[in-house]
């Protein structure tokens, strides 16, 4: 929500949240002498307590690394949460109405603590419910058991995602919450069952005859459901269907399997971008336990906001993706399928990437498997070979744009370089931009100078030059004023990528 939590409102939450039940959840903490408790730290391996919780004063510290703070702190540490989010987090927890206020002054409150919490329970009573279908003794979810057995899960795998199954019929799920006290309005409310119907009163399960996923936030309560459709012949409904937002589900904040993997993430310094469900299922399968994926979405701000958080990433941009091994706030790679979606999807990275201090990659399977389908294919090591053939994510979206031009001649090394200069003039950092510019040069086979004043010159355009690099003769990168109608100047770095790709698609399709 937008605007500042009220001062006073952050000091409730500080007082009714019991530091030792919130650090107990974590650490096993015995008596550490008056007023003192001790336990082994969270944060770094030790053998002796050196971690010391005092209640009266609800502070924690640790004498082994040095890490120490109150209660909001140790949230925000333990969960990678932002400051805000950790008062949240408690808010919800001890019953605190936060209020948030913007810089005009106008004061808005947030989700009602008892409101979050029941919309919380309902999720949660309702992952319960479809893990129960999933069962053998349910002959409703022998297609659901047979595609995930089929796709190289065991039980174990089932219960660490917590993979359910929603049977047919309209009331099932909605029943069963009505018998566990929640009203209609909850059930609505938490994006669960729908409202319709003759006179629009009627409430029905929202996911039928679907393969279930819970998705879970950062500290693993679940906000919401992704379904699969059992049938690949019913094209009347969605193949993937997903809660609706909520007022505790909002899909640009969420990336499936984050719960699980952050701790690796933290530790590694490193994150893998799946698309899908069963590639985030498959890839601690196969020993990847850092993958994640957006859950019917695009990757956003608030996903690299949340990425860069995990891996520590350094606040100043300028620092930039690097070349080579060295790592500088760890190394984000993105799967894409080959196909050209794929590459859209590599373009939108691009312009995402630019938010990155970090080395990001891209690995895409030149036969367009998934990392699932990958991992039934190749084995255990499919996954880990996909991610060893990762290229930097500039080089990969600039090669993608070269790749269907023959480049032996001289009107292809020129188209070429009409459509690369302006993805090179759209790298932010100067030294990746100076070496990009030199590898283009090598790529097209012209001369660094002519290719340096190209990327100069889509420069100072900005990103409107894309549509410009889109046909012709390639006089316009070079420098000279040829003139050529354009389409409506767009100053958004990605839709200018988008539609520069899509244009290479519709001249240059592949053979």
């Amino acid at each position: 929500m937008a605007g500042l939590i009220k001062r006073e409102d952050i000091e409730a939450v500080r007082e009714r949240a019991k530091i030792e039940d919130v650090v107990g959840e974590h650490v096993t903490l015995k008596s550490g002498g008056v007023g003192s408790m001790k336990g082994l730290c969270p944060f770094h391996d030790e053998k002796t307590p050196s971690f010391h919780v005092r209640p009266q004063l609800g502070l924690w510290h640790c004498f082994g690394c040095g890490e120490g703070g109150d209660v909001i702190s140790f949230v925000e540490k333990i969960n990678h949460l932002s400051f805000a989010e950790a008062v949240e987090y408690l808010a919800g927890r001890v019953g605190v109405q936060l209020r948030y206020e913007d810089s005009s002054g106008d004061v808005r409150r947030g989700v009602e603590p008892g409101t979050r919490q029941r919309l919380l329970e309902a999720n949660r009573v309702a992952e319960e419910w479809f893990r129960s279908q999933l069962s053998p003794a349910n002959p409703a979810a022998a297609s659901a058991g047979r595609f995930l057995y089929g796709r190289g899960f065991d039980d174990a795998a089932l219960a660490r995602f917590g993979v359910g199954y929603a049977p047919p019929g309209w009331d099932n799920l909605a029943g069963h919450l009505r018998s566990k006290g929640f009203t209609e309005a909850e059930l609505v409310a938490s994006g669960l069952c729908g409202q319709g119907g003759t006179g629009g009163g009627r409430v029905y399960d929202r996911f039928r005859d679907r393969i279930m996923w819970p998705i879970r936030d950062v500290t693993g309560a679940t906000v919401g459901f992704g379904g699969r459709r059992l049938s690949d012949e019913d094209k009347t409904v969605p193949k993937y269907l997903n809660t609706p937002e909520t007022a505790i589900y909002h899909k640009s904040q969420v990336l499936y399997g984050l719960d699980l993997a952050k701790k690796d993430i933290a530790s590694q310094h490193r994150v893998v971008v799946v698309e899908g469900y069963t590639d985030v299922m498959a890839a601690p399968l196969s020993g990847v336990t850092v993958a994640v994926a957006t859950c019917g979405t695009a990757f956003g701000e608030d996903h690299v906001r949340i990425v860069r958080r995990l891996l520590g990433d350094a606040a100043d941009p300028s620092a930039g993706v690097v070349m080579g091994n060295r790592v500088r706030g760890g190394e984000v790679i993105f799967t894409f399928d080959g196909d050209a979606a794929g590459q859209k999807a590599a373009l939108r990275a691009y312009g995402e990437d630019q938010h990155f201090a970090a080395q990001t990659f891209v690995a895409v399977e030149p036969h367009g498997l998934d990392p699932c389908d990958l991992r039934l294919e190749e084995g255990n090591q499919g996954i880990p070979r996909l991610l060893e053939r990762r290229k930097p994510l500039f080089e990969f979206v600039i090669r993608t744009c070269l790749a269907n031009l023959d480049l032996d001649t001289a009107e292809g090394r020129v188209r070429g370089l009409r459509t690369a200069a302006p993805i090179v003039a759209g790298i932010r950092d100067r030294a990746l931009r100076r070496e990009y510019t030199r590898r283009l040069a090598g790529w097209v086979a012209l001369p660094e100078s002519d290719v340096l004043r190209a990327v100069q010159s889509a420069e100072r355009r900005g990103p409107g030059a894309v549509q410009a690099s889109s046909g012709g003769s390639g006089d316009a990168v070079l420098g000279t004023d040829a003139r050529r109608p354009a389409l409506e100047p767009v100053t958004d770095q990605v839709t200018a990528l988008e539609r520069q790709v899509l244009a290479t698609m519709v001249q240059q399709p592949m053979a």
